[in-house]
């Protein structure tokens, strides 16, 4: 189990947000923080890492994107990346929070991007974890087979996890079923994952046409424009954010700083001491 947390919601547009506050404190000018999770992922897997980045100094919030976890699905199907960009300032707002450190994983890197060019009085630094504007083709290929796969339902908490990669009978990976309890939710049957389908759909068109999804946004030119303190970390063994594209990262935007963590794509997962001691070192460079 994460260490203990609040949960809470708050409106945002069409949907409701849900979220998790960590952290047990906030001193005077020191920046709270925003995580924000993957595809894949959902607020609980920032809990404990983000329990020990804010301690006992920071507040942190880690959200759930409309669509995912314990946060409404769209009626309309608004996922757009400036939608999601809304979605934080809104949170923001909710939370009274002026302004906040963003620490994004993967397709959440998208809209925090585009929030931290847009609206740099809101974001007093961003974080992308293992996300450029790029996907390598290896990787978007599993993404995209694992994503379209996902059946309706799983008959249960073990079926699912297996599906997932994480096999029950393991001791490692038993600690990890109530991560799973977590994100899933009853049905007649069994569970489904807290995401919305379409999500899903999406990506079995893209398999059966060829045809990527259009984002409406330009994220290579967001990224050149984003001005507050910036860093960005790769995991050595990503297949998604490919080693070549790092260079291309650089010169997209020389103010960005840049790290290689050892781990795969989820290296907050695999590896959080590494994570979390370049995110430390970079706040504590920008006197965040």
């Amino acid at each position: 189990m994460p260490v203990p947390h609040v949960q809470a919601r708050c409106p945002s547009g069409d949907v409701e947000l849900a979220y998790r506050l960590v952290g047990t404190g906030a001193a005077p000018r020191v920046e709270p923080v925003v995580f924000i999770h993957g595809l894949s992922y959902f607020s609980y897997d920032w809990v404990d890492f983000g329990a020990q980045l804010c301690g006992q100094e920071r507040a942190g919030c880690a959200m759930d994107m409309r669509g995912f976890g314990d946060s409404s699905c769209s009626p309309g199907k608004d996922y757009t990346i400036p939608t999601m960009a809304q979605d934080i300032e809104n949170l923001l707002d909710h939370l009274g929070w002026r302004h906040a450190i963003l620490v994004a994983h993967s397709m959440g890197g998208r809209g925090a991007t585009c929030l931290a060019a847009s609206r740099p009085e809101r974001v007093a630094a961003l974080v992308l974890v293992d996300w450029s504007p790029e996907n390598a083709p290896a990787g978007s290929r599993r993404v995209a087979s694992t994503v379209a796969g996902t059946p309706d339902s799983f008959p249960s908490v073990e079926a699912a996890m297996r599906y997932f990669g994480a096999d029950p009978d393991t001791p490692a990976a038993s600690r990890l079923r109530p991560r799973f309890e977590a994100y899933l939710r009853e049905v007649p049957g069994g569970y489904a994952l807290k995401r919305d389908p379409y999500f899903r759909d999406q990506f079995r068109r893209q398999l059966e046409t060829g045809e990527k999804p259009r984002h409406g946004v330009d994220l290579w030119r967001a990224l050149g424009e984003v001005a507050v303190p910036t860093l960005v970390l790769r995991g050595t063994r990503s297949d998604l954010f490919a080693a070549e594209t790092l260079p291309v990262v650089q010169a997209c935007n020389p103010r960005l700083r840049t790290r290689e963590i050892e781990g795969g794509h989820h290296i907050a997962g695999e590896n959080p001491d590494g994570v979390l001691e370049a995110i430390q070192t970079f706040l504590s460079q920008e006197s965040l």
